[in-house]
């Protein structure tokens, strides 16, 4: 058995070994998943004897990291918008760019208005978006399309967790096959799978060996589905409506013609938004009428 500082010691040096960024944050995430002991406790409890029972679920979670296993799949959480989800390898790990989707989504209906009408969440992964938007629109009506029926078993978790199972409902197809020709929304968000397939060897283990990838990947440039969304995307908005979408940093100029260069103008007000980074990230869209 061993002393907290000198267990938290050797768990981060391990950390830190394996290349795993942020090993000190790391490491007291796992104090406080595993052994329920955080900062405070190392501060004024260092000499404290962790039992065998708990040590041993920690060096089994540690074992597990060191694999580059997400840390966010062996806690089985992660915060976003300050809210705890459930995530498991069936869904992407929330990220930071799509807290800023949803901060411009909210931004800009907060200036153009919001009338109460429906609210289609497509590629909800882990349903974060739809739980969001149902949080803060107070939307009576949102629909969650995912492919994955396991995605859709998390989403439905993490609706229940924050009240709103009764207001989104789950559909598993793809895109927009499953929706009748007079479907309409008034506002359509997604985060679709953006990555091209040659970009694989360069993404970080965590994500290139864990994370779904039909959640990461669309098609040798990572347009598949974007461009599917610019295609069909006018044709299930109320006239007025808003579509945002998540999009590589790279993809700026081709996402924004997609949108722009359609002879019939469908959408107007295109604009590709940067993130907190500088990057771009998000590109609005709204339909002529």
């Amino acid at each position: 058995m061993r002393q907290l500082a000198q267990l938290f010691q050797h768990t981060t040096a391990r950390l830190e070994q394996a290349g795993i960024e942020d090993a000190r944050q790391e490491a007291l995430q796992l104090f406080e998943h595993c052994l329920g002991l955080g900062q405070n406790d190392l501060l004024l409890r260092p000499e404290l004897v962790v039992g065998e029972q708990k040590a041993g679920l920690l060096a089994i979670a540690l074992a597990r990291r060191l694999t580059r296993e997400p840390l966010q799949y062996i806690t089985g959480t992660r915060e976003f918008w300050s809210l705890g989800f459930i995530v498991t390898p069936a869904v992407l790990i929330p990220r930071p760019e799509t807290e800023f989707l949803l901060d411009r989504v909210l931004a800009v209906l907060r200036t153009d208005g919001y009338n109460g009408g429906p609210v289609l969440d497509m590629c909800t992964g882990s349903g974060v978006i739809a739980a969001i938007l149902a949080l803060e629109l107070d939307a009576g009506s949102v629909i969650a399309v995912d492919s994955s029926y396991a995605a859709l078993r998390v989403a439905v978790q993490n609706w229940k967790r924050h009240g709103r199972d009764g207001v989104i409902q789950p559909l598993c197809a793809d895109l927009f096959t499953a929706f009748r020709h007079n479907a309409r929304f008034e506002l359509i968000v997604a985060n679709p799978p953006y990555v091209a397939e040659a970009d694989l060897v360069t993404l970080q283990p965590e994500v290139r060996d864990w994370e779904p990838k039909t959640a990461l990947f669309a098609g040798p440039r990572g347009f598949s589905v974007i461009e599917q969304l610019a295609c069909h995307g006018h044709e299930f908005l109320r006239a007025g409506g808003w579509l945002f979408m998540e999009i590589g940093s790279d993809q700026e100029t081709e996402a924004h013609s997609l949108f722009t260069g359609q002879a019939e103008k469908r959408y107007e007000r295109v604009e590709v938004l940067r993130d907190w980074s500088g990057r771009p990230r998000v590109l609005q869209a709204r339909k002529t009428g």
